[in-house]
């Protein structure tokens, strides 16, 4: 199993789409293993987005992420970082392919509505930055052989 780090941004809180988005990973078969909805502080952005530090966009990144709720999660499943990257689509909205969550409800640029690791060690980075380990839970659900070949 494999765990990876995904945020439905401020847009995707203020458009009432929580639900949809989360439910799409769950109806997928992933496990959520943490979740909380906070405000992220200019410091969790700025070390979330620090990759990007020193780029044209680094400031619209950081102060949008700031700008409202997010809702933060851990998701788990087999291939879990492919796997929701496809789901999500592409970063730049008019470029995901309808079936994806970019694709299905967002148009523009940053309102791009959901965030996700884009590889191990991401995942990994993000997943620390974002949860404390006692935030994560371990557990097993009767459907799961019913997802996964066990």
């Amino acid at each position: 199993m494999e765990r990876t780090f995904v945020a439905i941004k401020p847009d995707g809180v203020q458009r009432g789409l929580i639900g949809t988005i989360l439910g799409r990973f769950e109806q997928r078969g992933f496990r959520v293993v943490a979740l909380k909805m906070l405000t992220a502080s200019r410091e969790l952005a700025e070390k979330h987005y620090a990759v990007h530090r020193g780029k044209f966009f680094y400031e619209d990144l950081v102060n949008y992420i700031c700008s409202g709720p997010v809702v933060a999660m851990v998701l788990e499943g087999v291939e879990a970082i492919k796997t929701v990257r496809l789901m999500i689509g592409a970063t730049r909205p008019y470029e995901a392919a309808p079936g994806t969550i970019r694709g299905d409800y967002a148009l523009t640029g940053l309102r791009n509505l959901v965030h996700a690791s884009d590889s191990p060690e991401t995942a990994q980075e993000e997943i620390a930055l974002w949860f404390t380990p006692e935030e994560i839970q371990s557990y097993q659900r009767d459907l799961d052989r019913w997802i996964y070949e066990e």
